[in-house]
């Protein structure tokens, strides 16, 4: 292109060419320069209630997509906001990129309103950190922001936009996208892996973090599944292979079932596809510390942030590479490794059984299993669910199936409010597919302004509130440490029915088993035929603060 235009129209113009079909934007006077430019293209302009929703909006479409999820904000407060999400991002290795209005250049370190310094405040969480400060280079740093977003271990990054230089002319061609090495597994090292695993007794794969996508996760379950080689997932990433799969071993990480974390510190072979053994899925780093352990890294992170215990060879490869090289390979010895193969899936299967009998629940209260055993019979197979932090997370890891990549949307740093904005994502980005959210009530209220969001942009998802009344992690904790000493920890909420017919939704609230089937069948009702999101509010019993014999 030669014609005249300005930097913001540049910007616009350069996030379509890579491929960029929708930002998540809370508007600001400081970049209306871009939004402009966003006029003309046929990018989506998602305008959200909260900048930590559309900070999230974008990690979770990183996480959905492979490709960087981008945010835009205003100065100041604006950026304070979505801060949150870039450090969630930050934790989970999530390619996003998050545009931020600045003051004018002339106005700089006067304390000038809303001034902040952007290499000061998201220095230490992000990739890089980006101040345009020539209007001519608008298009190159998109294209050096996406590929920073992207290289090795992805990650976020920011962009500041000074709104004076976003206005002026731009005259230069567009920065071509820059490509991004996805590594390799060398003849040599393939040898060494695949020996290791042959000889091995109780070899295990553990999975997760970025670079998949479908057909990885087709190549690399067959990989498992033919060479009776059992699956272990990182926490919050546990559909990388599908739950029904012979080869699902379950997952690691909080509320995991103890057994699971027996088969992972037994194992004498891991190789870890796409993430590292860290402090979570390792219980702090005391599961299999052993340093003689035989472990093999895949994974282009060259200084593999956050690992735990042993390192027996690091292959420079993200796991697209390594499922496609791997696919076809037969292990000898396959009838070997077939009680253990047997015994790592049912470990995962009794562990994601619904119980025959529930315990007695408190009057004016109903059991989350019970209702999560409802919704889970009326599932299509391809079912995507999110949540972000909290007890009511472990009924999600636990009972949801995942059996499609992707179909898990989660915050491993612990973010609350993330759920509704990734359910949001999940069903603009797939609208065939049934978006579950499951939310606590200390999570949901956090960003339930963004079920108008789900409403304006036709997003029917599911949301499931539990309702205890409480932060109930916090107060599991209170209770160990302070027995007996309640303080700072119980709520009071609102019927949440009413709140969503307020939005345009359908909303229900639950407070007895009986009422469950009913109210399920109307919230899919609603979600598959009226297209419109559904909340359940779910009253639940303190005492059961989580899944029966998790407790």
């Amino acid at each position: 292109m030669s014609n005249k235009l300005h930097a913001g129209r540049a910007i616009a113009e350069s996030l379509a060419l890579h491929g960029v079909d929708r930002v998540f934007v809370v508007p600001g006077e400081s970049y209306l320069a871009v939004l402009d430019g966003l006029y003309d293209t046929n990018i989506q302009s998602v305008v959200c209630r909260h900048e930590a929703a559309a900070a999230y909006m974008a990690d979770a479409y990183g996480k959905f997509t492979g490709r960087p999820g981008v945010a835009m904000v205003t100065r100041g407060p604006g950026a304070a906001q979505a801060f949150t999400g870039i450090h969630t991002a930050w934790q989970d290795g999530v390619p996003m990129v998050l545009f931020v209005g600045l003051i004018p250049v002339a106005d700089r370190e006067r304390e000038s309103f809303q001034e902040f310094d952007p290499k000061a405040w998201f220095g230490t969480q992000c990739k890089r950190v980006f101040v345009l400060d020539s209007a001519e280079r608008a298009s190159e740093v998109v294209a050096e922001a996406f590929f920073a977003a992207m290289e090795g271990r992805p990650g976020p990054v920011v962009v500041g936009l000074p709104e004076d230089i976003i206005r002026e002319e731009f005259t230069r061609e567009l920065q071509p996208v820059l490509p991004v090495a996805q590594g390799a597994v060398g003849q040599d090292e393939l040898a060494a892996l695949t020996a290791a695993l042959a000889s091995a007794k109780k070899p295990l794969l553990f999975v997760g973090g970025q670079n998949w996508d479908s057909e990885a996760s087709r190549q690399l379950t067959h990989f498992a599944e033919q060479n009776r080689i059992p699956v272990l997932h990182d926490w919050r990433a546990a559909d990388r292979i599908p739950f029904n799969s012979p080869a699902h071993a379950g997952y690691l990480g909080y509320g995991r079932d103890d057994a699971t974390a027996a088969l992972y510190a037994e194992s004498d072979v891991l190789v870890a596809v796409g993430v590292v053994p860290g402090d979570v899925s390792t219980d702090g780093y005391t599961l299999r510390q052993d340093t003689s352990a035989i472990t093999y890294q895949v994974n282009l992170d060259t200084s593999l942030r956050g690992r735990s215990g042993s390192m027996t060879h690091h292959i420079l490869a993200n796991p697209k590479v390594f499922a496609r090289t791997v696919e076809a390979v037969e292990l000898p010895g396959a009838e070997q490794r077939q009680a253990w193969f047997d015994r790592c899936h049912s470990v995962q299967r009794e562990y994601s059984r619904f119980p025959a009998e529930l315990p007695r629940t408190a009057p004016g209260t109903a059991h989350m299993t019970a209702l999560m055993e409802a919704i889970v019979k009326r599932l299509p197979e391809d079912a995507v669910y999110s949540f972000g932090a909290g007890n009511h997370c472990i009924w999600a890891q636990r009972y949801l199936p995942t059996n499609v990549f992707p179909s898990q949307l989660s915050a491993r740093n612990g973010a609350m409010g993330y759920s509704v904005p990734a359910g949001i994502v999940a069903s603009l980005q797939s609208p065939e597919r049934v978006s579950v959210v499951i939310a606590g009530d200390g999570e949901f209220f956090m960003n339930e302004a963004e079920l108008s969001t789900a409403v304006t942009y036709g997003a029917p998802i599911l949301v499931v509130m539990m309702d205890n009344q409480e932060y109930g992690t916090i107060r599991l904790h209170q209770e160990q440490h302070y027995p007996g000493r309640v303080s700072g920890t119980q709520l009071k909420n609102p019927n949440c029915e009413l709140l969503a017919q307020a939005f345009g939704a359908y909303g229900a609230r639950i407070t007895d088993d009986t009422q469950i089937e009913a109210a399920v069948e109307a919230a899919f009702k609603a979600i598959l035929e009226e297209k419109r999101p559904a909340l359940l509010q779910i009253v639940t019993d303190q005492a059961l603060a989580l899944p029966e014999s998790v407790a």
